[in-house]
């Protein structure tokens, strides 16, 4: 009568019964060996590149023309499972190419006044690839230095967070080559 119900004893397990957690470097040489699998000759710039992602930094990669600075970027989103996007600065991009912006969304029935809302732009995504960051105006630039640092967006007074991670990733031409 004083025995204990049948079943699995009411003891939590101990740490050491736990599966053991990956080790990290071998976490990185797995990733490092993915990405090699599609880029050949590019690991400094991926080893700095999984540096920052894992120091929540960001990187500015310098190379002229095809020497594979976006391909390396998208694979290593790919072998992560992260979202990447890509934007091209150009001279006339505006900051609210980059972050997004407040856009008047239609009642859904035609019926009545819709309202506003946020549309995020691409700076919403986890690797941000900005092609040729020197070419856009100060303005464009400053927006993107914003979302790097505080990690969040403002539209209309209000901040709008970012995903986490987040990396922006960008590249611009030797200045011998502008």
């Amino acid at each position: 009568s004083g025995s204990p119900p049948p079943g699995p004893s009411p003891v939590a397990a101990a740490p050491w019964d736990a599966p053991p957690a990956r080790d990290p470097r071998a976490a990185i040489l797995s990733v490092r060996d993915e990405v090699a699998k599609v880029v050949v000759g590019q690991d400094g710039t991926l080893s700095g590149l999984v540096a920052a992602l894992l120091a929540g930094g960001h990187v500015l990669l310098e190379g002229v023309p095809g020497v594979a600075k976006t391909l390396v970027v998208k694979t290593l989103a790919a072998a992560l499972d992260l979202d990447v996007k890509r934007v091209q600065f150009t001279p006339d991009l505006m900051p609210s190419d980059v972050t997004g912006q407040v856009i008047l969304d239609p009642s859904p029935t035609g019926a009545g006044a819709g309202g506003f809302r946020f549309r995020p732009g691409p700076g919403f995504t986890n690797i941000l690839l900005a092609d040729e960051i020197n070419r856009p105006p100060p303005k464009t630039q400053a927006a993107l230095l914003e979302s790097m640092e505080e990690r969040q967006v403002s539209a209309e007074g209000r901040a709008h967070p970012l995903p986490d991670p987040l990396i922006a990733v960008a590249t611009q031409h030797p200045a011998e080559h502008q």
